[in-house]
């Protein structure tokens, strides 16, 4: 993160700043998608993002972690120090929590959001399977939808902001519903299954046969439809959420658009592989996220100079390199 964008955001303290350049670094790290995404925002919003990222990402590693040591007691008393630490007033020596800190003071994020997050978080400790979509609704909620809320004043609106509220939390949603296809081997591996008991059961599938799959890297009939009505299910709600891109301000709507286009193309890939999520994670090439971009890229540029004159970007700058969420 450039010292230029730090300032532009207002951020001027030396130890705050190192503080946004660690999430940002935890971005690039492990959020190959997202962070190209971020890269098309004005530089004064890039580093709230990251900061909202960065929490996000803590929480993750404490749950996902596959250290066999760690018990779920252990696990549970992170993720309530993480919590605790997060109301406390006192960051000092914690640059994720710090940087987060800042950005909900700023933009004066509703805190009951980052209390639904984390009570979806602990449910990862305890609930590995959901019944029907209600339950799952549920988690979703605080695991994904509340991030689009999160994000939403630091994007800013075109109108008032409860009326973008409800797409920025089914974009959320419809990310985290793809990453739910993408990763059900991963999720498995964590004695986990993100779909919904009974609608799989509608097409005879169960957690027995989709450990089977996943142990032989081949997907059953059964599933193939099971995952092809669930997929539609998630590009429905793509197809809602995009149409409230307008709602947001001009210049956040390019970075907005560009991250629903190269998750929805993750949907692409698996529908191209007719569902085949075992033993292959379906995956956006570099070439591919470059195009899309590259093209968001000048959009964004576009966006900002018609508000007041910036440089054009380079592309060069573009990130290629980092692991994906």
């Amino acid at each position: 993160m450039t010292h230029a964008e730090l300032v532009a955001a207002g951020i001027e303290d030396p130890a705050l700043q190192q503080s946004y350049r660690e999430c940002r670094a935890l971005n690039a790290r492990h959020g190959k998608t997202f962070f190209l995404a971020t890269r098309l925002l004005a530089p004064d919003q890039r580093p709230a993002v990251h900061a909202l990222y960065g929490f996000a990402r803590r929480a993750d590693d404490i749950l996902d972690d596959f250290d066999p040591a760690l018990t779920v007691a252990e696990r549970a008393a992170r993720l309530a120090r993480l919590a605790t630490q997060f109301e406390s007033v006192d960051t000092a020596g914690d640059a994720v929590l710090a940087a987060v800190r800042h950005t909900v003071e700023r933009y004066r994020i509703p805190r009951d959001l980052f209390e639904a997050f984390l009570m979806s978080m602990r449910m990862d400790l305890s609930v590995t399977d959901y019944p029907d979509r209600s339950a799952l609704d549920r988690y979703v909620y605080g695991s994904a939808e509340v991030i689009g809320l999160q994000l939403l004043p630091v994007l800013g609106t075109a109108s008032a902001a409860a009326e973008a509220a409800p797409y920025a939390a089914a974009l959320g949603k419809a990310f985290q519903l793809t990453n739910f296809l993408r990763d059900i081997d991963e999720d498995l591996a964590r004695d986990r299954v993100y779909l919904p008991a009974d609608e799989l059961a509608a097409h005879g599938v169960d957690r027995e046969l989709l450990s089977w799959c996943s142990g032989r890297g081949k997907a059953d009939p059964r599933v193939r439809a099971a995952l092809a009505a669930q997929h539609a299910e998630t590009r429905a709600i793509y197809d809602y959420a995009r149409a409230g891109i307008e709602t947001l301000a001009p210049r956040s709507r390019p970075c907005v658009a560009t991250a629903a286009v190269l998750y929805a193309r993750i949907l692409d890939r698996i529908e191209d592989r007719d569902f085949e999520v075992f033993g292959h994670r379906a995956r956006v090439g570099t070439g591919e996220r470059l195009r899309v971009g590259g093209a968001g890229v000048f959009k964004a540029w576009w966006a900002r100079r018609k508000a007041q004159p910036v440089p054009a970007p380079a592309l060069e700058n573009l990130p290629t390199t980092a692991t994906e969420e």
